[in-house]
């Protein structure tokens, strides 16, 4: 199969996405041509560079322009192993990350980007790049550049924005630009086979997630958005029940992460404000529990209690309507004995997330209620609780959610 390039948005140079190449051979050819690196550092994960022969085969591919490499990092990106790769970087005069892992390995490239540019080097330090009261004024914009090759369908690497989580209060923090995403991903359905369904299948619920909130939200929508949003649920829903029916199914591998892109591409479009989903998941992450995984639990859970309140309802029907009428998703409603007519988005978002083997309550992924206080109390720091049709501005209304998946 030929290479495609391409960029990922339209209107947009940046990011490019490829494939049609084995990720090794895309990779090299691309920091030497496109990005004239010599001095490579590359952030693999800890699975992949354990158990699998892909760093040989980075190595065989970039021999002496790669200077440097962490195998694996913690989920949700913790500060202090930013800091420590930073320091790698610094070190070692690298002039690219690669990075080849899910999504907490892209956010830190992001952070580390920025910390490099801006001499960060202290947790206080890199505060001040975040997101609060004690952001600095003047941010320099990063240099490195950042290609990443994924193995989850996240979709981080086409977005900007970066999470980091500070290790003792375990609250996630926002990166905002002028930190840079990657400026070309590298897609290789062959590598994705071997993720395990538990990432690959949760994060395909996180780009869904990402267009249920982007066509569901009150604010910064357009047309091109919603169109965007629903190609992306097109192939997303129908790929991800293909892949939980067979790995071996390369095309709907791919079909997935093609998808994923127009599912951020939808919503980093314009000004669309998410939603609790998003908001909440943010901060049950940092609790061990994995970036799909928080869409799985929440997204059905958000979609009731916005429903119950009469927010966006419009919004949700024209999305149920757009589920129902994949014959995918309608066969597999007709198989449970569900009756169409009365199920609301809610009640189908569970039914695809259950049939994909993903988790649905806090229990499954061992968070108690004695953690929903604090858990609460953090997501209302987060903006995208601010700007849920519901604007969640007290503690209980984000326990009534959260007692809805307890």
């Amino acid at each position: 199969m030929p290479e495609t390039v391409r960029p990922a948005f339209a209107g947009r140079d940046l990011p490019l996405t490829s494939y049609g190449l084995p990720f090794p051979e895309a990779a090299a050819r691309h920091l030497r041509e496109s990005f004239q690196a010599s001095r490579i550092y590359v952030i693999c994960s800890g699975t992949l560079g354990r158990t699998t022969n892909v760093m040989n085969r980075l190595s065989d591919a970039l021999g002496s322009n790669l200077v440097g490499h962490r195998i694996g990092m913690t989920s949700h990106t913790l500060w202090s192993e930013v800091l420590q790769i930073t320091k790698d970087t610094r070190t070692l005069e690298a002039d690219a990350i690669l990075t080849v892992g899910a999504g907490s390995l892209t956010d830190g490239a992001k952070i580390i980007a920025l910390a490099l540019a801006n001499n960060v080097n202290t947790p206080e330090e890199l505060e001040t790049l975040a997101e609060g009261p004690k952001k600095r004024k003047n941010i320099t914009p990063p240099t490195v550049p950042i290609v990443s090759v994924p193995t989850s369908l996240s979709a981080g690497e086409f977005s900007n924005f970066a999470g980091g989580t500070e290790d003792n209060l375990k609250r996630k923090y926002s990166f905002q630009p002028p930190s840079r995403g990657p400026q070309l991903v590298i897609f290789d359905p062959d590598l994705v086979k071997s993720t395990p369904n538990s990432i690959w299948l949760s994060t395909g619920v996180r780009a869904i997630d990402h267009c249920v909130e982007s066509l569901c939200a009150i604010k910064g929508t357009t047309n091109a958005s919603d169109e965007l949003a629903k190609h992306a649920l097109s192939l997303l829903v129908p790929g991800l029940l293909h892949c939980k029916q067979s790995r071996e199914d390369r095309d709907a591998h791919l079909q997935c992460q093609l998808g994923s892109i127009d599912a951020m591409a939808a919503c980093t479009s314009g000004s669309i404000e998410l939603g609790a989903s998003h908001g909440i998941g943010h901060q049950l992450g940092p609790l061990g529990v994995g970036h799909g995984e928080t869409s799985c639990i929440l997204l059905p859970a958000v979609c009731k209690f916005n429903a119950k309140y009469k927010a966006n309802c419009a919004q949700q029907e024209s999305v149920r309507l757009s589920l129902i009428g994949d014959p995918v998703v309608l066969e597999l409603l007709r198989s449970r004995s569900v009756d169409v007519g009365s199920a609301d988005l809610g009640d189908i978002l569970d039914i695809i997330i259950r049939e994909l083997g993903m988790p649905r309550s806090l229990a499954d992924v061992h968070v108690g209620r004695d953690q929903l206080d604090s858990l609460a109390a953090n997501s209302l720091h987060d903006r995208w609780c601010k700007s849920n049709p519901i604007p969640l501005n007290d503690q209980s209304q984000v326990l009534e959610i959260l007692e809805m998946v307890v």
